[in-house]
């Protein structure tokens, strides 16, 4: 995803909790305006407030306690950022959408939160989170796609 942002930004970090996906994406030509690392993204290295952008991607329904991801985007992210959070709404799966959401639990990729659309867009509400754009991509696993802003704290 990263390669085709590359027109919009100055600088990318593109991170991943898995070696082989950052060693699968560093594959072919890039620009040296993008960094590929392994990140926790319960624990980014980067300074509070350091990105204009910050996207997670189909990643916050296959780890545990999502929530505490959603605190450390806010900390990177600029007060005026955008959080940009596609994710599988498998709570609405097809049969055929079980199915493949059984195959990729025996692949490793474990569901942790199984949303429908709506519970998810609340989940981002209940985390601090105002979600300015959504729409449900419709397949055999629904997709969420999600734009907010930081909900100011007071």
């Amino acid at each position: 995803m990263a390669k085709h942002l590359l027109c919009s930004a100055d600088h990318i970090e593109a991170t991943d909790a898995s070696a082989a996906m950052i060693a699968q994406a560093k594959r072919g030509d890039f620009s040296s305006k993008l960094y590929f690392s392994v990140q926790d993204m319960f624990h980014l290295p980067y300074a509070d407030q350091s990105f204009d952008v910050v996207i997670v991607s189909n990643a916050l329904h296959i780890v545990p306690h999502p929530e505490k991801a959603l605190i450390e985007f806010r900390r990177v992210l600029k007060n005026d950022g955008t959080l940009i959070a596609p994710t599988f709404t498998h709570a609405e799966n097809s049969p055929w959408g079980n199915l493949q959401a059984l195959a990729l639990k025996i692949a490793g990729f474990p569901l942790h939160s199984r949303w429908t659309s709506a519970a998810y867009l609340a989940f981002l509400q209940q985390n601090g989170w105002t979600v300015c754009k959504s729409v449900v991509l419709q397949n055999s696993i629904p997709l969420t796609y999600a734009e907010c802003k930081k909900v100011e704290r007071r």
